[in-house]
């Protein structure tokens, strides 16, 4: 995923199903180095994690 995509799921309404490593995640924001994202997974956990936005994969 680039980081202009992630902009676009970050302001879409839709709810748009993202994986990392096979496992649905929420974007929670872009980083500002532009080659990360805080994300965490859905459901009830909500530890964050710092991941490449080349590993997010959208379904």
């Amino acid at each position: 995923m680039n980081a202009n995509r992630v902009k676009q799921i970050l302001s879409s309404p839709a709810d748009v199903e993202v994986k990392y490593n096979g496992v649905s995640v929420w974007i929670d924001k872009l980083n500002e180095d532009g080659t990360t994202a805080t994300v965490h997974l859905r459901g009830r956990l909500e530890e964050r994690t710092i991941v490449n936005i080349s590993e997010l994969q959208e379904e």
